[in-house]
């Protein structure tokens, strides 16, 4: 059985917490709190739009999300400091762990994907700009069906676009909502747990597989396939 990887891109490939250096530049200590708060908001944008069927970009939605996380914390930001934040998202980082968990799922023979819910320029330009988008058949972007994830619609998508089966396609994420959502529209969901700390939504779905590194991920789904 050939197995078919969708790989999120935001918080799982491309750390979006790399603004924080720019913040600091600008609010100080601020930075860290600004930058979770920002994030959060764009995530709960994203879940309201799609619950909403009034659908926006993902640019659009971290655009309204850094609108609220200025106000929030009365930090005054001028448009032009605003435009600066929001163009870092287009060139963000890797994790340190990205690219070797890429190139060895590529050497194992895993068809791979970047599914993201931001629009297909914008994922293409930040896998390009990261040097990693050659590792990737293609990339499937929510945009195409004007929804995000977790949407049990946008999951079907991918296996359209990529001609898989539910039960061949892992979606590997870094956010638990995408995981769950995943599993729960029928395909197999790897969680990326870089963190000890991080927290698993208690919903009774639980991930197929737990990786604490992409490095780690297809040597285990290697040992799960044979």
């Amino acid at each position: 059985m050939e197995i078919t990887l969708a790989f999120d891109v935001y918080g799982t490939l491309i750390d979006t917490h790399g603004v924080i250096v720019a913040l600091e530049k600008i609010i100080s200590d601020r930075a860290a709190g600004f930058s979770r708060t920002w994030r959060e908001k764009q995530l709960e944008y994203s879940f309201r739009r799609g619950l909403m069927q009034n659908y926006e970009t993902f640019a659009v939605c971290t655009r309204d999300a850094l609108n609220y996380t200025d106000a929030f914390y009365k930090t005054a930001l001028t448009e032009a400091e605003k435009d600066d934040l929001l163009a870092l998202y287009r060139v963000l980082p890797t994790y340190d762990d990205v690219e070797p968990g890429l190139q060895r799922a590529k050497d194992a023979g895993f068809r791979m994907y970047a599914f993201s819910n931001g629009s297909a320029a914008a994922v293409e330009t930040l896998l390009t700009h990261a040097g990693i988008r050659q590792y990737f058949i293609d990339v499937v972007s929510v945009d195409e069906v004007k929804s995000f994830k977790p949407n049990p619609g946008v999951y079907a998508h991918f296996l359209r676009r990529s001609g898989a089966t539910g039960s061949s396609a892992w979606l590997v994420s870094g956010n638990p909502f995408d995981v769950i959502g995943a599993i729960s529209a029928g395909m197999n969901g790897a969680w990326v747990k870089r963190s000890p700390d991080a927290l698993y939504d208690p919903w009774g779905i639980e991930p197929t597989l737990t990786v604490s590194s992409l490095a780690d991920l297809a040597d285990r789904l290697i040992n799960i396939a044979s």
